[in-house]
């Protein structure tokens, strides 16, 4: 089935020659002869849930009081609704064949753009960092569980990192850097490999678990709370906003990964595999690790890492741990390094590439002594609700403009337009609408985060900024209408697209 509103991807050259020099390089113009298949896109996904961070989040809502059955329907409603949404944000940045950064200047201004790029890129400052500090502490347990002797390296602390977390840090440091640095080529077959690499790990710890304790030992509710049917349909509300908001960072980074996607049949192929049917395999055999944990150990461990240091053999513990490793390293290029890569590249096209931009975000990351943000429950805790209360109205506004206000269109070759004449270019390159629309709805969201009796509506930052900055921009920019369709699809391009 084609799109009658899809514009003509330039395929003769990715880079045309009137596109500004300002707005456009190599990493930032539209994708050529896109190859991504459902498999790809599958991948992606996988390592965004198979991390230390989706098994802890997993993990704890089997601690809600609620019985297995509720914990797992409100963990599918979530994902789907992030398989809904994924969808929406795929659409724009495929059919142009451009990144997120690139695609925002539909709604923010050619110039305006800088501003959702510029605030998604710092937020990734401090979750790369983190991320990587995770890995390094798994690195670390495996050294000194082969290398006994360098435990004196963990008594000296400078800057909150001992003298072999430095050193740990900086090999995982080096060894993303490494990944990116080879381009998406590489960043695409190191997430083919290491999503189902954690799989296989997983699925052998909960064997051997199940080897351990017996299945007559395993229970599936791992809590002792006793709950009102009112409070078990709030728990289960709250479980199923805390799953979007845990992939609302990769949901709004999606269009970076969607624009090397074949079409949009093979994208939403992967995000059906990708999110609802592996976020469920995968909270299953979590359980069944974490249930085990506490009859095996006498309490419950959440954190993966742990689980695996505690198995008796060597060689097991090391495999364990590295592909824990793996996985975070995959997590944190796709989520944390890619994108920012492609925002900082965004302000200033011929001065930062895709390469600069990345690193920009790897060396702030180490400057925000990530360590000690992740020590700090309470900063955490912040950390959340801040993202969620920028993440929100700005995925609210892509989605408004894209589908209502522009009407399902994109112009691509205005995205490069610096000019008056172009269509993105509003006033002096910014849109003030998206701009109004956006300030108060991150402000209210704020707002929400900081106040303490509003500790359970925070949850919903997310949600909740959707809604106001999505339903703002939309009052405010309803008299526009979209230009008519000027492109049509060639006869090999509809071919593609109905397969």
């Amino acid at each position: 089935m084609t799109d009658a509103n899809v514009q003509h991807r330039p395929n003769a050259a990715c880079i045309k020659p009137h596109y500004s020099p300002k707005l456009c390089n190599e990493d930032l113009a539209p994708t050529q002869n896109p190859s991504w298949s459902w498999y790809n896109i599958f991948s992606f996904w996988m390592s965004d849930v198979h991390s230390m961070g989706g098994y802890v989040v997993a993990a704890s809502f089997f601690t809600l009081g609620l019985s297995s059955w509720q914990v797992l329907i409100s963990l599918l409603v979530g994902i789907c609704i992030v398989q809904l949404c994924a969808n929406l944000v795929a659409k724009p940045s495929q059919m142009a064949g451009v990144p997120y950064a690139v695609i925002c200047r539909q709604a923010f201004g050619v110039f305006g753009a800088n501003i959702p790029a510029v605030i998604r890129g710092l937020i990734a400052f401090a979750w790369y960092g983190i991320q990587t500090y995770l890995a390094a502490n798994a690195l670390m347990l495996v050294l000194l569980k082969f290398v006994p002797s360098l435990e004196p390296l963990t008594h000296s602390q400078w800057l909150g990192l001992s003298a072999l977390g430095w050193i740990c840090f900086g090999i995982m440091w080096a060894l993303q850097a490494m990944v990116f640095w080879h381009g998406m080529n590489a960043i695409k077959r190191f997430i083919d490999v290491a999503g189902p690499a954690v799989y296989v790990v997983m699925l052998m710890l909960a064997g051997w678990i199940l080897y351990k304790t017996g299945l007559d030992n395993l229970s599936f509710t791992l809590s002792s709370k006793v709950l009102t049917p009112g409070q078990q349909t709030w728990e289960m509300i709250t479980a199923t906003a805390l799953v979007v908001s845990y992939f609302s960072g990769p949901l709004l980074n999606f269009g970076d990964f969607s624009r090397y996607g074949k079409n949009m049949q093979e994208i939403r192929r992967g995000n059906r595999w990708g999110l609802p049917f592996n976020f469920l395999l995968f909270s299953i055999v979590t359980v069944v690790i974490v249930s085990g944990t506490q009859s095996l150990f006498g309490q419950m461990i959440t954190d993966p890492i742990e689980t695996v240091s505690r198995v008796g053999n060597s060689v097991a513990v090391a495999i364990g741990l590295l592909t824990m490793i793996t996985a975070t390293i995959g997590i944190n290029i796709v989520a944390n390094f890619v994108s920012p890569a492609f925002d900082f590249s965004n302000c200033a096209p011929q001065k930062i590439s895709f390469r600069t931009g990345g690193m920009i975000a790897a060396v702030g990351s180490v400057l925000l002594t990530p360590w000690n943000l992740f020590q700090s429950p309470e900063l955490i805790h912040y950390t959340l609700d801040v993202l969620g209360a920028f993440i929100g109205p700005l995925f609210g506004i892509l989605i408004v403009d894209f589908y209502l206000i522009k009407r399902g269109q994109v112009h691509t070759d205005d995205l490069f337009n610096a000019t008056s004449s172009g269509r993105y270019w509003y006033r002096s390159g910014f849109n003030p609408k998206a701009i109004v629309a956006l300030l108060p709805a991150v402000a209210i969201g704020l707002l929400i985060s900081f106040t303490p009796g509003l500790h359970a509506v925070a949850n919903f930052s997310w949600f909740i900024g959707v809604l106001l900055g999505g339903g703002a921009y939309r009052i405010i920019a309803r008299h526009e209408r979209a230009a008519a369709v000027s492109a049509v699809y060639t006869p090999a391009e509809m071919s593609k697209e109905s397969r």
